[in-house]
Protein backbone atom coordinates (compact mmCIF):
# COMPACT_ATOMS: atom_id res chain seq x y z
CA UNK A 1 0.00 0.00 0.00
CA UNK A 2 1.26 3.56 -1.29
CA UNK A 3 3.70 5.54 1.43
CA UNK A 4 0.54 8.64 1.39
CA UNK A 5 -2.40 5.86 1.61
CA UNK A 6 -0.47 5.09 4.86
CA UNK A 7 -0.17 8.47 5.47
CA UNK A 8 -3.95 10.31 5.42
CA UNK A 9 -5.75 7.07 6.19
CA UNK A 10 -6.40 6.20 9.84
CA UNK A 11 -9.51 3.78 9.34
CA UNK A 12 -9.09 2.30 5.83
CA UNK A 13 -11.78 1.26 3.91
CA UNK A 14 -12.65 -2.12 1.99
CA UNK A 15 -11.81 -0.80 -1.33
CA UNK A 16 -8.70 0.43 -0.47
CA UNK A 17 -7.16 -3.16 -1.23
CA UNK A 18 -7.01 -1.85 -4.93
CA UNK A 19 -4.43 0.63 -4.67
CA UNK A 20 -1.60 -2.19 -5.01
CA UNK A 21 -3.70 -3.40 -8.26
CA UNK A 22 -3.82 0.18 -9.74
CA UNK A 23 -0.14 0.57 -9.43
CA UNK A 24 0.14 -3.30 -11.08
CA UNK A 25 -2.34 -1.81 -13.80
CA UNK A 26 -0.21 0.98 -14.21
CA UNK A 27 3.50 -0.61 -14.69
CA UNK A 28 1.88 -3.06 -17.17
CA UNK A 29 1.62 0.27 -18.97
CA UNK A 30 5.21 1.40 -18.46
CA UNK A 31 6.50 -2.10 -19.24
CA UNK A 32 4.35 -2.18 -22.59
CA UNK A 33 5.86 0.98 -23.78
CA UNK A 34 9.32 0.44 -22.88
CA UNK A 35 9.31 -2.83 -24.59
CA UNK A 36 7.08 -1.17 -27.72
CA UNK A 37 9.91 1.55 -27.79
CA UNK A 38 12.61 -1.32 -28.35
CA UNK A 39 10.95 -3.31 -30.52
CA UNK A 40 10.73 0.24 -32.75
CA UNK A 41 13.90 1.92 -31.87
CA UNK A 42 12.30 4.80 -30.95
CA UNK A 43 13.60 7.39 -28.25
CA UNK A 44 11.24 7.60 -25.15
CA UNK A 45 12.13 10.73 -23.71
CA UNK A 46 12.51 12.52 -27.10
CA UNK A 47 8.78 11.41 -27.26
CA UNK A 48 7.79 12.38 -24.15
CA UNK A 49 8.61 16.00 -25.21
CA UNK A 50 7.01 16.35 -28.25
CA UNK A 51 3.83 14.54 -26.30
CA UNK A 52 3.91 17.98 -23.77
CA UNK A 53 4.91 20.50 -26.86
CA UNK A 54 1.97 19.45 -29.26
CA UNK A 55 -1.36 20.84 -29.69
CA UNK A 56 -3.77 17.90 -28.08
CA UNK A 57 -6.71 19.06 -29.64
CA UNK A 58 -9.16 16.34 -30.96
CA UNK A 59 -7.77 14.06 -32.55
CA UNK A 60 -4.05 13.90 -31.93
CA UNK A 61 -3.13 10.47 -31.58
CA UNK A 62 0.01 10.16 -29.37
CA UNK A 63 1.37 7.22 -31.01
CA UNK A 64 1.82 9.26 -34.59
CA UNK A 65 3.21 12.17 -33.11
CA UNK A 66 5.43 10.20 -30.80
CA UNK A 67 5.67 6.18 -30.95
CA UNK A 68 3.48 3.75 -29.40
CA UNK A 69 6.32 3.57 -26.64
CA UNK A 70 6.35 6.86 -25.59
CA UNK A 71 2.19 7.19 -26.03
CA UNK A 72 1.91 4.12 -23.22
CA UNK A 73 4.49 5.80 -21.24
CA UNK A 74 3.15 9.07 -20.93
CA UNK A 75 -0.36 7.00 -19.93
CA UNK A 76 1.60 5.20 -17.16
CA UNK A 77 2.81 8.57 -15.73
CA UNK A 78 -0.71 9.91 -15.87
CA UNK A 79 -2.29 7.13 -14.04
CA UNK A 80 0.34 7.17 -11.75
CA UNK A 81 -0.44 10.94 -10.95
CA UNK A 82 -4.09 9.57 -10.56
CA UNK A 83 -3.85 7.65 -8.13
CA UNK A 84 -1.27 9.51 -5.33
CA UNK A 85 -4.51 12.33 -6.32
CA UNK A 86 -6.73 9.74 -4.70
CA UNK A 87 -4.84 8.06 -2.21
CA UNK A 88 -3.49 11.98 -1.07
CA UNK A 89 -6.79 13.06 -1.39
CA UNK A 90 -8.14 10.45 0.99
CA UNK A 91 -10.54 9.65 -1.91
CA UNK A 92 -13.08 6.77 -1.17
CA UNK A 93 -12.11 4.10 -3.64
CA UNK A 94 -15.31 2.23 -5.43
CA UNK A 95 -16.69 1.59 -9.18
CA UNK A 96 -15.94 5.35 -10.07
CA UNK A 97 -12.49 4.75 -9.26
CA UNK A 98 -11.77 1.92 -12.28
CA UNK A 99 -13.64 4.63 -14.24
CA UNK A 100 -11.31 7.28 -13.51
CA UNK A 101 -8.32 5.15 -14.35
CA UNK A 102 -10.09 4.12 -17.54
CA UNK A 103 -10.37 7.74 -18.30
CA UNK A 104 -7.17 9.06 -17.11
CA UNK A 105 -5.02 6.01 -18.74
CA UNK A 106 -7.42 5.91 -22.10
CA UNK A 107 -7.31 9.86 -22.84
CA UNK A 108 -3.48 10.26 -22.27
CA UNK A 109 -2.85 8.22 -25.58
CA UNK A 110 -4.26 10.81 -27.51
CA UNK A 111 -4.82 14.34 -25.61
CA UNK A 112 -3.81 14.54 -21.74
CA UNK A 113 -0.11 14.40 -20.77
CA UNK A 114 1.76 15.15 -17.53
CA UNK A 115 2.33 18.78 -18.28
CA UNK A 116 -1.00 19.48 -19.46
CA UNK A 117 -3.81 18.13 -16.27
CA UNK A 118 -1.97 19.93 -13.07
CA UNK A 119 -3.90 23.38 -13.55
CA UNK A 120 -7.14 21.75 -13.81
CA UNK A 121 -6.31 19.70 -10.76
CA UNK A 122 -4.99 22.64 -8.65
CA UNK A 123 -8.11 24.56 -9.90
CA UNK A 124 -10.53 21.49 -7.96
CA UNK A 125 -7.87 22.03 -5.19
CA UNK A 126 -8.58 25.61 -4.78
CA UNK A 127 -12.66 25.33 -5.01
CA UNK A 128 -12.03 22.53 -1.77
CA UNK A 129 -10.14 24.69 0.21
CA UNK A 130 -12.11 28.49 -0.50
CA UNK A 131 -15.68 26.19 -0.25
CA UNK A 132 -13.65 24.59 3.19
CA UNK A 133 -14.82 20.92 0.99
CA UNK A 134 -12.88 17.97 1.59
CA UNK A 135 -10.38 17.14 -1.58
CA UNK A 136 -12.49 13.84 -1.00
CA UNK A 137 -15.15 13.60 -3.43
CA UNK A 138 -14.30 16.41 -5.56
CA UNK A 139 -10.89 15.16 -6.58
CA UNK A 140 -12.59 12.58 -9.21
CA UNK A 141 -14.27 15.36 -10.80
CA UNK A 142 -11.29 17.22 -11.29
CA UNK A 143 -9.59 14.22 -12.90
CA UNK A 144 -12.93 13.97 -15.72
CA UNK A 145 -12.20 17.62 -16.00
CA UNK A 146 -9.18 17.04 -17.74
CA UNK A 147 -10.30 16.13 -20.71
CA UNK A 148 -10.20 20.44 -21.03
CA UNK A 149 -6.36 20.03 -21.09
CA UNK A 150 -5.99 20.45 -24.93
CA UNK A 151 -7.50 24.61 -23.69
CA UNK A 152 -4.40 24.49 -21.15
CA UNK A 153 -1.61 23.04 -24.06
CA UNK A 154 -3.29 25.90 -26.59
CA UNK A 155 -2.76 29.11 -23.87
CA UNK A 156 0.11 27.69 -22.24
CA UNK A 157 2.23 26.81 -25.62
CA UNK A 158 1.91 30.23 -26.98
CA UNK A 159 0.32 29.15 -30.46
CA UNK A 160 -0.41 33.13 -31.37
CA UNK A 161 -2.54 33.87 -28.00
CA UNK A 162 -1.49 33.19 -24.20
CA UNK A 163 1.10 31.98 -22.58
CA UNK A 164 1.90 29.38 -19.59
CA UNK A 165 0.78 31.99 -16.94
CA UNK A 166 -2.41 32.16 -19.22
CA UNK A 167 -2.69 28.54 -19.44
CA UNK A 168 -2.08 27.77 -15.83
CA UNK A 169 -4.65 30.69 -14.76
CA UNK A 170 -7.44 29.42 -17.18
CA UNK A 171 -6.94 25.68 -16.84
CA UNK A 172 -7.28 26.38 -13.01
CA UNK A 173 -10.58 28.51 -13.25
CA UNK A 174 -11.80 25.52 -15.49
CA UNK A 175 -11.00 23.12 -12.50
CA UNK A 176 -12.61 25.12 -10.14
CA UNK A 177 -15.94 25.29 -12.13
CA UNK A 178 -16.39 22.06 -12.59
CA UNK A 179 -17.27 20.30 -9.65
CA UNK A 180 -20.43 22.27 -9.31
CA UNK A 181 -21.24 22.25 -13.05
CA UNK A 182 -20.96 18.68 -12.92
CA UNK A 183 -23.25 18.12 -10.00
CA UNK A 184 -26.03 19.97 -11.78
CA UNK A 185 -25.57 18.55 -15.30
CA UNK A 186 -25.82 15.13 -13.66
CA UNK A 187 -29.45 15.72 -12.76
CA UNK A 188 -30.72 16.96 -16.38
CA UNK A 189 -29.31 13.81 -17.95
CA UNK A 190 -31.62 11.75 -15.80
CA UNK A 191 -28.82 8.98 -15.06
CA UNK A 192 -28.83 8.12 -18.82
CA UNK A 193 -25.29 9.93 -20.07
CA UNK A 194 -22.44 7.84 -18.57
CA UNK A 195 -19.94 10.51 -19.25
CA UNK A 196 -21.87 13.17 -17.32
CA UNK A 197 -18.63 15.29 -16.74
CA UNK A 198 -18.03 15.39 -20.51
CA UNK A 199 -21.50 16.91 -21.33
CA UNK A 200 -20.19 19.68 -18.64
CA UNK A 201 -16.95 19.70 -19.94
CA UNK A 202 -19.00 20.66 -23.44
CA UNK A 203 -20.40 23.48 -21.98
CA UNK A 204 -17.75 25.31 -20.57
CA UNK A 205 -15.67 24.38 -24.18
CA UNK A 206 -18.64 26.14 -25.97
CA UNK A 207 -18.43 29.12 -23.53
CA UNK A 208 -14.06 28.99 -23.43
CA UNK A 209 -13.21 28.92 -27.44
CA UNK A 210 -15.09 31.64 -28.18
CA UNK A 211 -13.87 34.09 -25.62
CA UNK A 212 -10.42 32.57 -27.36
CA UNK A 213 -11.09 33.57 -30.43
CA UNK A 214 -12.70 36.75 -30.24
CA UNK A 215 -9.43 37.86 -28.00
CA UNK A 216 -7.48 36.82 -31.19
CA UNK A 217 -7.02 33.06 -30.83
CA UNK A 218 -7.66 30.76 -33.88
CA UNK A 219 -7.90 27.12 -32.95
CA UNK A 220 -8.40 24.84 -35.35
CA UNK A 221 -8.97 20.69 -35.24
CA UNK A 222 -5.98 18.57 -36.19
CA UNK A 223 -6.37 14.75 -37.33
CA UNK A 224 -3.36 13.26 -36.28
CA UNK A 225 -4.47 9.25 -36.59
CA UNK A 226 -1.87 6.37 -36.68
CA UNK A 227 -2.15 3.22 -38.42
CA UNK A 228 -0.60 0.14 -38.74
CA UNK A 229 -0.72 -0.81 -35.32
CA UNK A 230 -3.16 -3.50 -35.20
CA UNK A 231 -1.29 -6.40 -34.61
CA UNK A 232 0.82 -5.09 -31.54
CA UNK A 233 -2.39 -3.29 -29.80
CA UNK A 234 -4.32 -6.42 -30.77
CA UNK A 235 -1.97 -8.13 -28.88
CA UNK A 236 -1.80 -6.47 -25.84
CA UNK A 237 -5.49 -5.40 -25.68
CA UNK A 238 -6.34 -9.12 -26.13
CA UNK A 239 -3.77 -10.82 -23.12
CA UNK A 240 -5.06 -8.14 -21.20
CA UNK A 241 -8.64 -8.81 -21.54
CA UNK A 242 -8.51 -12.60 -21.37
CA UNK A 243 -6.51 -12.37 -18.09
CA UNK A 244 -8.88 -10.08 -16.44
CA UNK A 245 -11.64 -12.79 -17.29
CA UNK A 246 -9.62 -15.53 -16.52
CA UNK A 247 -8.64 -13.64 -13.03
CA UNK A 248 -11.98 -12.71 -12.39
CA UNK A 249 -13.30 -16.67 -12.74
CA UNK A 250 -10.33 -18.66 -10.98
CA UNK A 251 -8.19 -16.16 -9.06
CA UNK A 252 -11.27 -14.01 -7.33
CA UNK A 253 -11.64 -16.29 -3.53
CA UNK A 254 -15.18 -17.12 -5.08
CA UNK A 255 -16.05 -20.29 -6.48
CA UNK A 256 -16.41 -20.24 -10.54
CA UNK A 257 -20.21 -20.56 -10.28
CA UNK A 258 -19.99 -17.91 -8.03
CA UNK A 259 -18.22 -15.35 -9.99
CA UNK A 260 -19.82 -16.21 -12.63
CA UNK A 261 -23.47 -16.34 -11.84
CA UNK A 262 -22.95 -12.69 -10.33
CA UNK A 263 -21.74 -11.75 -13.58
CA UNK A 264 -25.11 -12.98 -14.99
CA UNK A 265 -27.15 -10.54 -12.36
CA UNK A 266 -24.62 -8.04 -13.67
CA UNK A 267 -26.07 -8.26 -16.96
CA UNK A 268 -29.49 -7.80 -16.00
CA UNK A 269 -29.02 -4.52 -14.44
CA UNK A 270 -29.76 -1.26 -16.55
CA UNK A 271 -26.72 0.76 -16.01
CA UNK A 272 -28.55 3.93 -15.05
CA UNK A 273 -26.08 5.96 -13.14
CA UNK A 274 -25.08 5.85 -10.32
CA UNK A 275 -24.53 2.02 -10.99
CA UNK A 276 -21.42 1.03 -8.64
CA UNK A 277 -20.98 -2.71 -9.69
CA UNK A 278 -17.76 -2.99 -7.93
CA UNK A 279 -19.75 -2.43 -4.89
CA UNK A 280 -23.58 -3.92 -6.44
CA UNK A 281 -21.62 -7.30 -7.14
CA UNK A 282 -17.93 -7.15 -5.88
CA UNK A 283 -14.95 -7.38 -7.78
CA UNK A 284 -15.29 -11.40 -9.50
CA UNK A 285 -18.04 -9.91 -11.81
CA UNK A 286 -16.38 -6.42 -12.72
CA UNK A 287 -13.24 -8.32 -13.90
CA UNK A 288 -15.19 -10.68 -16.30
CA UNK A 289 -17.39 -8.03 -17.21
CA UNK A 290 -14.28 -5.56 -18.16
CA UNK A 291 -12.60 -7.97 -19.79
CA UNK A 292 -15.47 -9.30 -22.09
CA UNK A 293 -16.07 -5.06 -22.80
CA UNK A 294 -12.55 -4.80 -23.73
CA UNK A 295 -12.64 -7.93 -26.63
CA UNK A 296 -16.23 -6.48 -27.92
CA UNK A 297 -14.67 -2.95 -28.65
CA UNK A 298 -11.35 -4.42 -30.13
CA UNK A 299 -13.75 -6.80 -32.35
CA UNK A 300 -16.14 -3.50 -33.00
CA UNK A 301 -12.70 -1.69 -34.82
CA UNK A 302 -11.09 -4.52 -36.00
CA UNK A 303 -14.32 -6.46 -38.27
CA UNK A 304 -15.29 -2.76 -39.32
CA UNK A 305 -11.82 -2.63 -40.60
CA UNK A 306 -11.04 -0.12 -38.11
CA UNK A 307 -7.55 1.13 -36.38
CA UNK A 308 -6.28 0.35 -33.18
CA UNK A 309 -3.88 3.22 -32.56
CA UNK A 310 -3.98 6.10 -29.49
CA UNK A 311 -7.83 7.23 -29.93
CA UNK A 312 -9.16 3.51 -30.55
CA UNK A 313 -7.31 1.90 -27.66
CA UNK A 314 -7.80 4.79 -25.22
CA UNK A 315 -11.56 4.58 -25.74
CA UNK A 316 -11.49 0.61 -25.39
CA UNK A 317 -9.70 1.72 -22.24
CA UNK A 318 -12.68 3.50 -21.35
CA UNK A 319 -14.87 1.05 -22.05
CA UNK A 320 -13.37 -1.38 -19.44
CA UNK A 321 -13.26 1.13 -17.25
CA UNK A 322 -16.70 2.23 -17.22
CA UNK A 323 -17.31 -2.22 -16.71
CA UNK A 324 -17.45 -1.13 -12.71
CA UNK A 325 -20.26 1.43 -13.69
CA UNK A 326 -22.78 1.10 -15.60
CA UNK A 327 -21.32 -0.69 -19.16
CA UNK A 328 -22.29 -4.63 -19.57
CA UNK A 329 -22.40 -6.52 -23.27
CA UNK A 330 -26.29 -6.66 -23.20
CA UNK A 331 -26.85 -2.37 -23.07
CA UNK A 332 -23.87 -1.41 -25.37
CA UNK A 333 -23.83 -3.51 -28.17
CA UNK A 334 -27.32 -2.56 -29.42
CA UNK A 335 -26.16 1.58 -28.85
CA UNK A 336 -22.82 0.11 -31.12
CA UNK A 337 -25.36 -1.81 -33.42
CA UNK A 338 -26.92 1.91 -33.61
CA UNK A 339 -23.70 3.22 -35.08
CA UNK A 340 -23.14 0.83 -37.67
CA UNK A 341 -26.61 1.18 -38.63
CA UNK A 342 -25.95 4.85 -39.34
CA UNK A 343 -23.14 4.18 -41.84
CA UNK A 344 -25.50 2.30 -44.37
CA UNK A 345 -27.43 5.15 -44.61
CA UNK A 346 -25.47 8.01 -43.69
CA UNK A 347 -22.92 9.49 -46.06
CA UNK A 348 -19.69 8.62 -44.01
CA UNK A 349 -18.14 5.66 -43.66
CA UNK A 350 -17.05 3.09 -39.92
CA UNK A 351 -13.41 3.77 -41.17
CA UNK A 352 -13.68 7.28 -40.70
CA UNK A 353 -11.33 7.96 -37.55
CA UNK A 354 -14.21 10.09 -35.74
CA UNK A 355 -17.06 7.30 -36.33
CA UNK A 356 -14.99 4.55 -35.35
CA UNK A 357 -14.33 6.95 -32.12
CA UNK A 358 -17.85 6.83 -32.52
CA UNK A 359 -18.52 3.21 -32.62
CA UNK A 360 -16.71 2.81 -29.09
CA UNK A 361 -18.32 5.77 -26.97
CA UNK A 362 -21.47 6.05 -28.13
CA UNK A 363 -21.72 3.48 -25.00
CA UNK A 364 -22.36 6.81 -23.29
CA UNK A 365 -25.59 5.82 -23.97
CA UNK A 366 -26.10 2.66 -22.59
CA UNK A 367 -28.25 2.85 -19.74
CA UNK A 368 -30.76 3.79 -22.72
CA UNK A 369 -30.54 0.83 -24.08
CA UNK A 370 -30.31 -1.06 -20.58
CA UNK A 371 -33.61 0.83 -19.24
CA UNK A 372 -35.78 1.14 -22.49
CA UNK A 373 -34.72 -1.37 -24.43
CA UNK A 374 -32.35 -2.52 -27.10
CA UNK A 375 -34.33 -0.94 -29.62
CA UNK A 376 -34.07 2.71 -28.06
CA UNK A 377 -30.23 1.68 -27.77
CA UNK A 378 -30.24 1.46 -31.32
CA UNK A 379 -32.05 4.65 -31.65
CA UNK A 380 -29.56 6.26 -29.82
CA UNK A 381 -26.61 4.73 -31.18
CA UNK A 382 -28.54 6.14 -34.40
CA UNK A 383 -28.74 9.56 -33.22
CA UNK A 384 -25.26 10.33 -31.50
CA UNK A 385 -23.25 9.00 -34.89
CA UNK A 386 -24.39 12.08 -36.45
CA UNK A 387 -24.66 14.17 -34.00
CA UNK A 388 -21.10 14.00 -32.38
CA UNK A 389 -19.82 14.34 -36.00
CA UNK A 390 -20.67 18.38 -35.76
CA UNK A 391 -20.33 18.96 -31.76
CA UNK A 392 -16.34 19.24 -31.83
CA UNK A 393 -16.47 21.39 -34.84
CA UNK A 394 -17.75 24.80 -32.59
CA UNK A 395 -15.27 23.88 -29.83
CA UNK A 396 -12.20 22.88 -32.27
CA UNK A 397 -11.49 19.82 -30.65
CA UNK A 398 -10.86 21.06 -26.45
CA UNK A 399 -13.12 18.61 -25.24
CA UNK A 400 -11.41 15.32 -25.04
CA UNK A 401 -14.90 14.10 -24.07
CA UNK A 402 -16.62 15.06 -27.27
CA UNK A 403 -18.61 11.81 -26.95
CA UNK A 404 -19.81 12.74 -23.71
CA UNK A 405 -20.94 16.12 -24.63
CA UNK A 406 -22.81 14.97 -27.66
CA UNK A 407 -24.30 12.06 -25.54
CA UNK A 408 -25.55 14.24 -23.15
CA UNK A 409 -27.51 16.30 -26.43
CA UNK A 410 -29.25 12.94 -27.23
CA UNK A 411 -29.80 11.55 -23.59
CA UNK A 412 -31.51 15.01 -22.78
CA UNK A 413 -34.15 15.42 -26.18
CA UNK A 414 -34.78 11.16 -26.28
CA UNK A 415 -35.63 11.14 -22.72
CA UNK A 416 -38.87 12.85 -22.80
CA UNK A 417 -39.57 11.20 -26.50
CA UNK A 418 -38.95 7.64 -25.07
CA UNK A 419 -41.35 8.80 -21.83
CA UNK A 420 -44.48 9.76 -23.85
CA UNK A 421 -44.18 6.14 -25.38
CA UNK A 422 -43.34 4.50 -22.05
CA UNK A 423 -43.94 6.17 -19.34
CA UNK A 424 -44.64 3.28 -17.12
CA UNK A 425 -40.97 2.46 -17.28
CA UNK A 426 -40.07 5.98 -16.32
CA UNK A 427 -36.79 5.80 -14.05
CA UNK A 428 -36.60 7.77 -10.13
CA UNK A 429 -32.87 9.47 -10.34
CA UNK A 430 -30.51 8.05 -7.32
CA UNK A 431 -29.78 10.53 -4.99
CA UNK A 432 -26.98 8.98 -3.19
CA UNK A 433 -23.64 10.83 -3.71
CA UNK A 434 -21.03 8.73 -6.62
CA UNK A 435 -18.28 9.14 -3.44
CA UNK A 436 -20.28 8.90 -0.46
CA UNK A 437 -19.37 5.59 1.32
CA UNK A 438 -21.76 2.98 2.12
CA UNK A 439 -22.50 1.93 5.58
CA UNK A 440 -20.37 -1.09 6.40
CA UNK A 441 -18.78 -0.55 3.08
CA UNK A 442 -20.45 -3.61 1.67
CA UNK A 443 -21.43 -4.78 -1.74
CA UNK A 444 -25.21 -4.10 -1.88
CA UNK A 445 -27.71 -6.23 -4.32
CA UNK A 446 -28.96 -4.47 -7.16
CA UNK A 447 -32.98 -4.28 -6.58
CA UNK A 448 -35.46 -7.09 -7.29
CA UNK A 449 -37.47 -6.66 -10.76
CA UNK A 450 -40.65 -6.13 -8.44
CA UNK A 451 -38.64 -2.75 -7.26
CA UNK A 452 -37.58 -1.82 -10.80
CA UNK A 453 -41.51 -2.03 -11.24
CA UNK A 454 -42.66 -0.03 -8.64
CA UNK A 455 -40.11 2.74 -10.07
Amino acid sequence: MGFFHQLHHEHPARYDQMFPYLWIYTGVLALAGLLMSMYSGENILHGLYLIITTEDALITDYVLVAGPGAALVNSAIVTAIAICALDVADDTLNGMTLVEMGLMSGFSLFGKNFFNIWPILAGTWLYTKLRRQPLAGNIGIGLMATALAPIVSYIGLDNGWGGPIEGMLVGMAIGFIMPPLAAYTYRIQNGMNLYNVGFACGLVAFICVPLMASMGADPTTHYRWARGYNLPFGILLGVMCAALIVIGLFFSKKPIWASWAGYRRLLQTSGRAPSDYLRMFGPAPVLINAGVNGLIGMACILLSGGDLNGPTVGGILTIMGFSAFGKHAFNIVPVMAGVALGSVVMEWSLTDSAVQLACLFCTTLAPISGYFGWLYGVLAGFLHSSVVLYTGSPVAGMNLYNNGFSGGLVAIVLYPAILAIARHRKPVLQDEDYFDQLEGDRPVMPPEPKELKEE
